[in-house]
Order: structure tokens, then sequence, then C-alpha cells
């Protein structure tokens, strides 16, 4: 049985990560901060037959990352998931409106967290038959992308996610891990609005069609949702 663990699982596309996986016979190690007050996903758990086990992970503790290491120690990890982040205030992040502290916040688990999961649960990874990472991105943070300026909290934070991508890739290629940075489309999501262009259901499929098609030759790159490159 193949393993993926998941960050972010208790809601939005985490959560549907955690569903569209354990349906597949998949099991899931389902990451949450507050596993007590994520009542879907503890709703899913119990459905799956076995399949999804949660596990508290708040990405910002270094305690509790640690922790979930030691628990994990020795398991194969399939594909490492970090699909935690935040937005920021969207209402703060045009020029002239930006605040240092909600910055380094949105920095701190869009960019760091992701680098430390991926040095906490590499052993975990090259244990596993696929050995991928995989990174929840964005087209917002492609330079090439930007037509419209603002939004500078988020922009910048994954831009420097994907550069964190690209680095990992090439350090992780001796261990035949493939790192790969993914753009969900524009969902609808507590984050991405109402407004949004895929539900989540079908983000996740494409998601999953993405990342059952990669090779170690794909390790580095920003994917698009329909499976093309998103230029740097």
């Amino acid at each position: 049985m193949s393993t993926i663990l998941i960050t972010g699982a208790n809601r939005g596309i985490g959560l549907e990560l955690t569903r569209q996986y354990a349906a597949d016979g998949w099991n899931v190690l389902a990451c949450c901060r507050s596993p007590e007050n994520a009542h879907d996903l503890n709703k899913l758990a119990m459905q799956s037959g076995g399949n999804i086990s949660i596990h508290l992970l708040d990405v910002a503790s270094d305690a509790q990352r640690i922790s979930l290491a030691a628990q994990l120690k020795d398991q194969p990890i399939d594909i490492l998931f970090n699909s935690a982040g935040v937005s920021g205030n969207w209402g703060t992040q045009g020029f002239g409106h930006c605040q240092t502290q909600e910055w380094l916040d949105v920095l701190h688990i869009n960019v760091i967290t992701p680098m430390l999961m991926m040095q906490d649960f590499t052993d975990n990874v090259a244990l596993s038959k696929l050995k991928i990472i995989a990174n929840m991105s964005s087209k917002m943070g492609s330079v090439t992308d930007n037509t419209s300026g603002g939004s500078y909290l988020y922009r910048s934070s994954k831009a420097a996610l994907n550069m964190v991508n690209k680095s990992a890739a090439h350090d992780l290629a001796r261990k035949g891990i493939t790192v790969i940075a993914l753009h969900p489309g524009w969902v609808r999501t507590d984050m991405g609005g109402a407004n949004g262009e895929l539900s989540v259901e079908e983000s996740v499929t494409a998601l999953k069609r993405n990342l059952a098609n990669i090779t170690l030759a794909d390790s580095g790159r920003l994917l698009d949702i329909d499976g093309s490159n998103i230029p740097w």
C-alpha cells in the first residue's frame, strides 16, 4: 500500500486530497493543527476503513514536527505533500499597506515550513517506492505571470517557495527523490474565494493526475494544473 503524508488536511484542498487518496486505497497520514476540531476530517477518517490516520501537526511548531518525525521513523512515505499554507490578509497586500510581522508570518508558513518538512521527512520519502515531494505553490509566484502587481506578501512567498523547490530538487536528486511545485488552479476555497474557476474536487483530480505522471526528470518544475510548465 502506498503512503502519502498531507499537511493542512483538515480543509479545502488538503481535505480533498485526503479523501481522494484514501478512496484509491492509499494509506493517508492526515496532518492538521487541531485534530479535535477537524470535524470533517474525523468523519472522513471514520468512513475510510482505516486508510486515514490523523496526526497533530502545526507545521510552524518545531517540537511537533520533530515529534511526528520520531513517531514515523522508518515509515516509507511515497508522497510528502506540503499543502498547508496561508494567504495573509488580502486587504493589506497592496503597495503602501504591507506590514512587517504579517509578511514574516506568511513567509514562515509558505516558505520555511515546507523546507523544514522536507528536511525532517526526507529519509521517509527515500525509503519509499515513488519518492515524491510535492510543494503547493501558485502561478502567483511566477514573475513572468505577474501582470497586475499587488499581493506582495503572497506572491513573494510563493516565488521564494519555487526557489526552495528548485534547490531541493538538485540536492535530493542523489537520493532519487522528485521534488515538484504544483499550481492547483484558482479553486473555490476559503483562500481562493467563491469566484474560483475550479471546485476542490476538480483541482485535486488534476493534481493527482500530474503526480501520477511525473518522473525524476521533472524534478524542480513548477507545474500548471494542466501539467504544463509555468514560467518562472
